[in-house]
């Protein structure tokens, strides 16, 4: 679908600048409920995180909805995840996120969920974008949207996400630091993880509008790790602004990254006789130790584009349950519909106890290779691809890292910048190479 506002994660940019802007939601509000009232939609579920500009996109979006006659019911402050999980228990048709996940305050975003709780279909994107070229009316006055607030909101996916643990395991002997990024779950994930019994040391969990995702959370793991040390913790969990992302730090203060916890899930599954066809879906940023370790257990790794947008695809598409990306966005669709930082979290924990071995053991079958990262920004999204010197310059490269490593240039999906991915066993090779790579691509792209 060649889309103008729809990226592979919803609507995000930075706040006054279009098109994340109140006229913009407000008329993305009345779009979307237009294309939904269509399909014979009534209500719509409305859950933001805690960044200060969700109270006046709420309410643009709360008055576009309307306009086309949708009911709504508001969430507050709310996990993406949550958001998808009550959009299915509430029997309502979306859901609606306001969000810009592990990016700063001071931008933000629109994502919606189905009556499923899965993403929305693109040909039902491509209806929403068709509409915002038309003038907002509205309907009738007798046919106009009412809004309520979920008073329990919390409580419900609290339930939930304790629900995906089984019962036979607790977590009474672990002491764990928990870090809510000062996000969307500071005021659930601490509840669930000490009903089920943990000792709880949390930290982020102080919103005030502006502080985010600042220097906490799942993007930013040093200030998890220097607590987990300090108070002797036997694990650390973070989450990212909007909690669909998590990042663990074990007892010795090792960072672990979604494709040590991806590896943990599945091989647990494994276990249990409960991995379907025998395979996993990652995305072609996996790290290729990774793909090595599962193909030492014989399970087969899927690489999806990246984005849980196309992890989801292909899960569905080979009927596979467990899915993730090294972002920490895991999926677990025996457990729920979504990629869920709580829920992927619960997962672990339980393999750990089931195991009866600490976090450090338990991903000890797995080395990642070294991986390096840059993020070349661009003044125009362009693909790479069409460069012949770029692709020289990748052939080059591949050639000097021969078959045990690769690499891997893609736009992104969010960002005006191409992200330039070099992976390899030597640590100095593979940092040389992703940085004459990235100085080919900027120039290049600048031409």
């Amino acid at each position: 679908m060649d889309r103008r506002y729809f990226g592979t994660d919803g609507i995000r940019g930075r706040v006054g600048e279009p098109p994340i802007t109140a006229d913009f939601i407000l008329k993305l509000g009345w779009a979307a409920g237009r294309a939904l009232v269509s399909q014979g939609c009534n209500k719509v579920l409305i859950g933001k995180d805690t960044r200060i500009s969700g109270y006046m996109f709420e309410s643009a979006l709360e008055a576009g909805l309307s306009a086309a006659g949708l009911d709504i019911a508001l969430l507050g402050p709310m996990p993406t995840p949550g958001i998808a999980y009550l959009t299915r228990t509430l029997n309502a048709c979306a859901g609606v996120v306001i969000s810009a996940s592990h990016n700063p305050y001071y931008d933000n975003g629109i994502k919606f969920f189905s009556r499923d709780g899965a993403k929305l279909p693109d040909e039902l994107e491509a209806r929403i974008e068709a509409l915002l070229d038309e003038p907002l009316t509205t309907a009738d006055s007798s046919a106009l949207g009412k809004a309520e607030r979920i008073e329990d909101a919390r409580g419900r996916y609290i339930e939930f996400c304790k629900s995906t643990l089984p019962s036979r395991i607790s977590l009474r002997h672990l002491k764990i630091v928990v870090d809510c990024a000062h996000g969307a779950t500071y005021h659930i994930a601490p509840s669930v993880f000490s009903e089920l019994g943990a000792q709880v040391v949390p930290i982020g969990v102080s919103p005030n509008g502006i502080n985010i995702n600042e220097g906490v959370g799942s993007t930013q793991p040093e200030r998890l790790r220097q607590a987990v040390l300090a108070e002797q913790a036997d694990l650390g969990i973070a989450f990212d602004g909007d909690g669909d992302r998590l990042a663990m730090v074990d007892g010795n203060g090792r960072v672990l990254n979604g494709d040590d916890l991806l590896y943990v899930i599945a091989r647990d599954r494994l276990r249990a006789g409960q991995l379907p066809g025998g395979a996993v879906v990652g995305t072609l940023m996996s790290n290729l130790g990774l793909e090595v370790a599962f193909n030492e257990l014989g399970i087969d790794l899927h690489r999806a584009k990246v984005g849980d947008r196309y992890v989801m695809q292909l899960l569905n598409q080979h009927g596979l349950m467990i899915g993730g990306e090294g972002s920490g966005h895991n999926i677990c669709l025996d457990r729920t519909t979504t990629g869920d930082g709580i829920v992927s979290a619960l997962q672990v924990l339980a393999a750990m106890v089931t195991a009866d071995v600490t976090l450090a053991e338990l991903t000890g079958g797995m080395s990642q290779y070294p991986q390096h990262l840059v993020n070349v920004p661009v003044a125009k999204q362009r693909d790479p691809a069409g460069s012949r010197r770029i692709q020289e310059a990748v052939r080059q490269a591949e050639l000097e890292l021969g078959v045990r490593g690769r690499v891997l240039l893609r736009p992104s999906g969010t960002e005006p910048v191409i992200r330039v991915m070099v992976e390899g066993e030597d640590e100095g090779q593979v940092a040389s190479l992703a940085s004459a790579l990235a100085g080919t691509v900027r120039e290049a792209m600048a031409g």
